[in-house]
């Protein structure tokens, strides 16, 4: 509409000036290399244009023979374009869909279409990976790394590579350089961080935490919880511990129910002198927190204490909340111990009758050890004995990832690598029964314990493959009674 309008503005314009001049009526006289002419206005205005548009399309036809082969290379260079662009995007189709041999017709098809190397060569990367031939992906990726436009591509591929190996020291040096390469690259720091903190590089980890932070590569809840591991860790580490002591309180004040740092902040205290104040907080912490890593620290704070001390002080730790199957457990092997009968005895079936939890194999083991000390051998103690190999392992630090049992808590797992994901639970009931050493229906009777015997060791880890009975004690131990000792 626009334009048809400008059109008929134009048209009047031509029309009006053609009419001006048609009112105004005039000759004109030329001479010129001895050539006379005479001719109205009008007649010479219509020459002057004719020779106008004359001018532009000889002009325009010099134009266009002086660019055609400007104009012809031009077009060819688009369409080979047009073709590289599109076997790059089949190339990539190919990629998801995982046809290697079309990803890999497509990466050649493109990368002699195109001058775009960095697109090119991701593509013939990828084929080579999708072929499983990753040397040739990494020279793809190596190359990538001379130059500017594709260095990041190029670590970022390598980077994938040793991680898929399991080289972490070669993926953790990359994430470095990629972080250092481009600042701000939210998935550089991200891996820079996990990398850090499976290595257990704990100062640098929460450098690169702050950062990912920053970027909004993690969020702040799962970043307060990542620091409080952090900080445990470190106050868990070597150094004085008025020093080490503010590293587990900011830990426990980051996540309040992190027990690892509720437990180091008691040891700690105990460590610089102040058994007291570390008695009165785990006693604080009891009602909320009945955790048998608490309890281990309560037994252990007086080096000199006799049985009888040591289970009165958990009497008092008990009372605190005198309902948890914990506090049974623990004041029943503390009284054990202590060789108090009736105590033990009470907190033991007490435990045995929660109907809320389990029969465990190291609350077996307890009630066995009871009715041998305190009557001998009996078949009540074998009883418990045959009980202790059929139950269920005790609660212990397990990965959510492997399965694999810690003692005590870490931050990272040992077998897997895998950062914060110890949990305080009990293992399955299928990797209880793989342990030969716990079946005792054809064991000997056990003998009867001497006063002045040292406990049975811990159990082992359900996950844990045992050999024999002479295997050190070293290994997770499970039974949550036995951490009191």
């Amino acid at each position: 509409m626009l334009r048809a309008l400008l059109f008929f503005v134009k048209l009047a314009i031509v029309v009006a000036a053609a009419v001006w001049v048609a009112e105004r009526p005039g000759a004109v006289s030329l001479e010129w290399l001895g050539y006379r002419i005479d001719t109205a206005i009008g007649v010479l205005l219509a020459a002057v244009l004719i020779v106008a548009v004359a001018a532009a399309i000889l002009y325009r036809v010099w134009r266009l023979v002086a660019r055609s082969p400007l104009d012809v290379s031009r077009a060819r260079r688009e369409g080979r374009r047009r073709k590289g662009y599109r076997a790059l995007a089949q190339g990539m189709v190919a990629v998801a869909a995982g046809d290697a041999a079309d990803a890999k017709r497509m990466a050649a098809r493109a990368r002699g279409l195109l001058d775009e190397p960095a697109l090119t060569m991701l593509l013939a990367a990828q084929a080579a990976q999708l072929n499983g031939d990753e040397m040739a992906a990494a020279k793809y990726f190596e190359a990538m790394l001379k130059r500017p436009d594709s260095a990041l591509l190029g670590m970022r591929g390598l980077l994938m590579q040793a991680l898929r190996a399991g080289n972490d020291s070669r993926a953790l040096e990359l994430a470095r350089l990629a972080s250092d390469h481009r600042p701000g690259t939210a998935w550089a720091v991200k891996t820079l961080l996990d990398l850090q903190l499976k290595k257990g590089d704990w100062i640098a980890a929460e450098a690169s935490l702050k950062e990912a932070v920053k970027l909004k590569a993690v969020d702040g809840g799962a970043a307060r919880r990542i620091r409080a591991c952090i900080l445990t860790e470190r106050a868990n580490g070597v150094g004085v511990p008025e020093d080490l002591l503010p590293l587990a309180e900011e830990a426990a004040r980051l996540v309040p129910d992190l027990v690892p740092a509720r437990a180091a902040i008691a040891r700690l205290m105990a460590a610089s002198g102040r058994v007291k104040a570390a008695a009165k907080a785990i006693e604080q912490l009891w009602p909320s927190m009945p955790h048998p890593d608490l309890a281990d620290i309560l037994g252990g704070l007086v080096a000199n204490e006799t049985p009888i001390e040591r289970a009165r002080r958990y009497e008092r730790l008990a009372q605190r909340n005198p309902d948890s199957r914990a506090s049974w457990l623990a004041l029943g092997q503390a009284a054990l111990d202590a060789r108090m009968w009736g105590e033990a005895r009470v907190n033991l079936e007490r435990a045995a009758a929660d109907n809320e939890s389990p029969m465990t194999a190291g609350l077996a083991r307890l009630l066995a050890r009871l009715e041998e000390g305190e009557r001998g051998d009996s078949p009540a103690a074998r009883r418990w004995w045959r009980e202790a190999g059929d139950a269920p392992p005790d609660a212990a630090w397990l990965c959510e990832q492997c399965g694999t049992p810690s003692a005590p808590w870490r931050a990272v797992c040992g077998n897997c690598g895998a950062f914060d994901s110890l949990t305080w639970r009990q293992p399955a009931r299928m990797a209880a029964k793989a342990l030969p050493i716990l079946k005792l229906e054809s064991a000997p009777t056990p003998l009867k314990e001497p006063e002045d015997a040292p406990p049975p060791p811990p159990p082992v880890a359900a996950n844990r493959a045992v050999a024999s009975p002479d295997d050190s004690p070293g290994g997770a131990p499970v039974d949550a009674a036995r951490l009191v000792n």
